[in-house]
């Protein structure tokens, strides 16, 4: 009888909250549960990607080449817009701290007016996330891929890439695009690229100061350049394809792989931006019609911000692994 007591004793001070264990309610545990199964999906993720990128590590593109746009402006500026994206995002996390901070204290006003802050500072990172994908998919330069699946670059001798565009001579003949009442049933080419390996071939020969530059790195940490010979001999025996931006199936900046895991995890993180703005939108309307001014509790905000916290901390990793390593 006397150990039923003090057993009973024991648990009463470890779940001293009754029906909010450890002092949290039913809806912030559930919320914690949901973030904790949330960062081991987002773990898996982005372990398969480093793990992918060590296989390929010889081969895989380079952040600086690749995130080089900023919107109205044209030229070379690497990461700057995404550092600008993860600024807005970071922000809109401190915004969301001072909503909570001013629920705490029962501050109608200033819960509303940071909760539209937070709001703003998502839709900015969403479209801004948008346009990036647009930049990605649209491509600068193109490229020329090989019958092994490699990538072929054009860059001056200074080392700068060259487009495809700038330098390509229309070949004589009539391009025709596949389609499945022709050879095999049920199967469609797609979009027939612009320029075809015979157009990039001709524009070298007529540039001569125009290399080919492989996807492999060098021990310098940068691609390999070809010499003019090699150049000439690579496009006109092992090119297969030209190749315009990326997409699931081709990326002019390198192995493939990195367009699929880019889209990828980019667009599952993107996801949970998107869902939740909405989320704030929805919170944000209730905080303006007072709803947890009558319950007395501004709990609903705090419990959001704990999701909005996530994700910019997630966000933190990924920008991390894509962008920075």
């Amino acid at each position: 009888m006397d150990t039923t007591v003090a057993n009973t004793g024991t648990e009463g001070k470890t779940w001293g909250g009754g029906n909010e264990p450890l002092k949290a309610s039913y809806g912030k545990m559930m919320m914690w549960f949901f973030i904790v199964s949330d960062a081991l999906t987002f773990s898996g993720f982005l372990a398969a990607y480093g793990f992918s990128r060590f296989k390929f590590i010889g081969s895989w593109p380079i952040a600086d080449e690749v995130f080089t746009h900023v919107p109205f402006f044209h030229g070379n500026y690497p990461m700057i817009y995404v550092a600008f994206m993860t600024f807005i995002l970071i922000m809109s996390s401190v915004t969301m701290v001072l909503a909570v901070d001013a629920g705490h204290h029962m501050q109608k006003a200033k819960v509303t007016f940071y909760m539209f802050l937070t709001i703003i500072g998502g839709l900015i990172f969403v479209g801004s996330q948008a346009w990036e994908w647009a930049t990605f998919i649209q491509g600068d330069y193109g490229a020329v891929q090989t019958k092994g699946g490699n990538i072929l670059q054009l860059v001056d001798n200074e080392g700068h890439r060259v487009a495809i565009s700038d330098i390509a001579i229309g070949a004589h003949g009539e391009r025709v695009q596949h389609e499945r009442k022709n050879g095999l049933w049920f199967v469609s080419e797609g979009t027939l690229p612009s320029y075809t390996v015979d157009e990039v071939y001709s524009g070298l020969v007529a540039n001569p100061n125009v290399l080919v530059r492989t996807q492999d790195i060098n021990a310098e940490g940068e691609k390999t350049v070809l010499s003019r010979e090699e150049s000439l001999k690579q496009i006109k025996n092992n090119g297969q394809l030209v190749v315009e931006g990326a997409n699931l199936h081709v990326n002019e900046y390198g192995t493939s792989l990195f367009a699929d895991f880019f889209f990828f995890i980019t667009g599952f993180h993107g996801f949970h931006v998107f869902s939740g703005v909405v989320i704030n939108i929805i919170i944000f309307f209730n905080v303006i019609l007072g709803t947890y001014e009558r319950r007395g509790s501004y709990e609903m905000v705090e419990k959001v911000g704990l999701y909005w916290h996530f994700v910019d901390l997630v966000w933190v990793f990924v920008f991390t692994f894509f962008y920075l390593v």
